[in-house]
């Protein structure tokens, strides 16, 4: 009996979602993005860019928390792109980091066209391989290999550089539809022949540009299952990303678990917990400061309304005669508190009193004044570093994680 293929999600958001022009993320808070990925069930989480100077801090504070166990089981991967240089400073700034992806480009108008005509397919090709040897030399126990722009590539050469990666010990080859180029029929026919050929796990990275990256991510991961291998797909809370973002977290799960095909099947990772998505992107949105769409699958303010009779009666009669799913599914339901009296905040100006008032509607206890002040501190230059109010969730983990909140808000320029 052949082995049952599931998929899995790889979400994006603090590495690629991060892009999204004119917004970004603190540090502490793609750590809550972390812990409420973690605890969505979510298989990894891509976490950054180890290479780079200013995220040092937040990624080895991370992987702590994961020895730790608040970031478990859920993988932190880091990546980079396919250079020795970049590959060789990523590991000597995060030298616990175990997995990682290398990224190159492989269609021919982004070899021409970004490379300037400096470098051949088969420089292309060495680059690879190059650098995922390397990546293994320095410790790193599970190698990524991404395709950049892979839905333009042409399927040979596509073949031709899956297969390179394969000879290196790569563990996953990521099928980019970089510009969103991709229609959910091609995209299974691409992966499925890839996977037939290759019999690497694919990983599909879909852009939103023509409004199919869930449409697309799906059926591309249906047609690397249906060629025998497992699939991940790549997501982002909300959808962010660059220009139009990226495939949404929720409407995949969604779309996994209850689109007709997908269902019957019963592909999506078992861990994946549906009840925590309400939660995941309210914090997103908070985080980036950036609305949820009132018609959002799952989780917009209009996804579960009903107006017209027809729809409203149908509805009150019995759900699924217009819902295909219950709101409590996604965690939805429960009670919202909005303060419209005496409220206090904290921020980088609180004092002791008003801090330990805001920790008390918490039932956080401070053991004496000391730990009190401390974390006090430590809350103030969380305000500093997010430049907006504390929410409950990061509230508690600079409590209870103090050390690690503390390394994770260090931002020390060369």
């Amino acid at each position: 009996m052949a082995e049952k293929r599931i998929i899995r999600l790889v979400d994006v958001t603090n590495r690629d979602g991060v892009q999204t022009s004119r917004l970004g993320l603190a540090k502490l808070q793609k750590t809550i993005l972390n812990i409420l990925l973690n605890q969505m069930g979510i298989h990894r989480s891509e976490f950054g860019f180890p290479f780079t100077l200013h995220e040092r801090f937040y990624l080895n504070a991370n992987l702590k928390l994961q020895e730790k166990g608040l970031l478990s089981p859920i993988i932190l991967s880091g990546w980079c792109t396919a250079r020795a240089k970049e590959v060789e400073q990523s590991f000597k700034l995060v030298p616990a980091l175990k997995h990682i992806c290398v990224s190159t480009s492989t269609s021919r108008q982004m070899i021409e066209g970004k490379f300037g005509g400096k470098v051949t397919r088969q420089d292309v090709i060495a680059m690879m391989q190059e650098a995922a040897r390397l990546c293994q030399a320095k410790g790193a126990t599970h190698v990524g290999v991404n395709a950049e722009d892979a839905s333009r590539t042409e399927m040979d050469e596509l073949i031709e550089y899956a297969k390179a990666a394969r000879d290196v010990g790569a563990a996953t080859l990521r099928y980019c539809d970089t510009l969103g180029y991709d229609d959910p029929a091609t995209a299974y026919d691409r992966c499925r022949k890839l996977a037939e050929a290759v019999g690497l796990p694919i990983e599909l990275h879909c852009h939103n540009d023509l409004g199919m990256a869930v449409a697309v991510s799906c059926a591309g991961a249906l047609g690397a299952v249906d060629g025998g291998v497992d699939a991940y797909i790549n997501t982002t809370v909300n959808g962010m990303g660059e220009r139009a973002g990226n495939a949404d977290l929720v409407s995949v799960v969604l779309a996994l678990k209850y689109a007709a095909g997908y269902a019957r099947r019963q592909l999506l990772d078992p861990r994946v917990d549906l009840s925590k998505a309400w939660a995941i992107s309210k914090y997103g949105s908070y985080a980036f400061d950036v609305p949820i769409p009132i018609n959002q699958p799952g989780v917009g303010a209009n996804a579960f309304a009903h107006e017209s009779g027809i729809h409203a009666d149908g509805a009150l009669k019995d759900s699924r005669n217009y819902e295909l799913y219950d709101f409590e599914e996604l965690g939805r339901g429960g009670p919202e508190v909005v303060e419209t009296g005496r409220l206090i905040t904290v921020g980088e100006y609180s004092g002791i009193k008003g801090f330990r008032n805001v920790y008390g509607k918490l039932q956080v206890e401070f053991k004496d004044d000391e730990e009190a002040t401390r974390i006090l501190e430590l809350v103030r230059h969380a305000n500093v570093h997010t430049q907006k109010p504390l929410v409950e969730q990061e509230l508690l983990f600079v409590a209870n994680y103090p050390d690690e909140a503390r390394e994770i808000m260090t931002v020390t320029p060369p």
